[in-house]
């Protein structure tokens, strides 16, 4: 409990300081996390906190992906059509792999260039941390992530705003790029709603359909984690990888979603605990995060995220002009 109520007080405070001006363009799960960093690292975790901080990073962050589920519908997907969700499809693949393969070539740890990979393919840092539960990258690894996925995805929110007629894109083209290539939700929002209510209602559907890949993502990947062990020779309880049990959850509750009609009332309230549970998380992975590990990675992941977001920027936005 002591663990459980400081990640819940950090991630409460994320979201008062949104209140502040100029500050409100960072999600609470970005402020849930800098604060849990300085927390750490300037008084110090209390060991008495330790268990409830563990279950924050694991139990109450794969119940928020679950509940992301209910976000979704089969018919939102549709909203975008063949073209869109191909557009979106091949822009999440290409990316993940130009950021692994680069990372690579760079000399970038594997694991943390996979949660680069991840969080800047699909959804920013809520896909840092569930990617994670397959990668078990340590967590200054899944810090940084986030920070590279937070950096470059708030550039994007602002800098795309002021392209659309420089690159000859109309709203309906606007919308998708934002969708396929912006990091976090919140910023997808932000900066498609600026080109317009048609960009910004498009764009945060296309951004939902891309948000819905995160399953087969973090399946595919447990699914080679398991691959690799077996063929390195590992023990047996190494070779069985963790089985993402909770993506079948959030699957569920996405074809709940489709069938079933939720009362607006009632997803406003899940979406604002789904929000509040990523950001428990969130805070946890900050009380876990050691500043100093963090400097030794040095900057070659910070430009290997760099280069993720050109490539993602560029490659959906030649996509969509390809295809008109």
């Amino acid at each position: 409990m002591p663990g459980l109520a400081l990640t819940a007080t950090i991630a409460l405070a994320g979201f008062a300081l949104r209140h502040i001006p100029g500050v409100a363009v960072f999600s609470p799960m970005i402020l849930a996390i800098l604060i849990g960093i300085a927390f750490h690292n300037l008084v110090g975790t209390p060991a008495l906190a330790k268990a409830g901080v563990v279950f924050s990073l694991r139990r109450v962050l794969r119940l928020a992906i679950i509940l992301l589920g209910l976000q979704l519908t089969a018919a939102q997907v549709v909203e975008v059509g063949v073209a869109g969700i191909a557009i979106i499809v091949a822009t999440l693949v290409a990316t993940f792999i130009f950021t692994v393969r680069l990372g690579r070539a760079m000399g970038v740890e594997p694991k943390l260039a996979e949660l680069i990979a991840a969080g800047t393919s699909i959804c920013g840092a809520s896909a840092v941390i569930a990617t994670n539960t397959v990668t078990r990258a340590p967590d200054e690894d899944v810090a940084y992530a986030v920070a590279c996925v937070t950096v470059f995805g708030s550039i994007a929110m602002f800098a795309y705003p002021l392209l659309p007629a420089l690159l000859g894109l109309d709203t309906h083209a606007y919308g998708l790029w934002a969708g396929a290539s912006i990091h976090e939700i919140a910023q997808v929002v932000a900066a498609a709603f600026q080109g317009g209510q048609s960009a910004g209602e498009f764009g945060t559907v296309a951004k939902l359909s891309r948000v819905m890949l995160l399953a087969p993502v973090v399946l595919s990947l447990g699914f080679l984690a398991t691959q690799r062990a077996r063929k390195s020779g590992q023990g047996h309880s190494a070779a069985k990888a963790p089985v993402p049990w909770f993506v079948l959850g959030f699957i569920a509750l996405v074809a709940v979603n489709s069938v079933v009609t939720i009362p607006a009332e009632a997803r406003s309230v899940i979406v604002m605990a789904t929000t509040f549970m990523l950001s428990v998380a969130l805070a946890a992975m900050g009380l876990e995060t050691d500043i100093r590990k963090l400097k030794a990675k040095g900057l070659r992941p910070l430009l290997l995220g760099l280069a993720a977001f050109l490539f993602i920027a560029g490659f959906s936005l030649a996509l969509i002009k390809l295809v008109g």
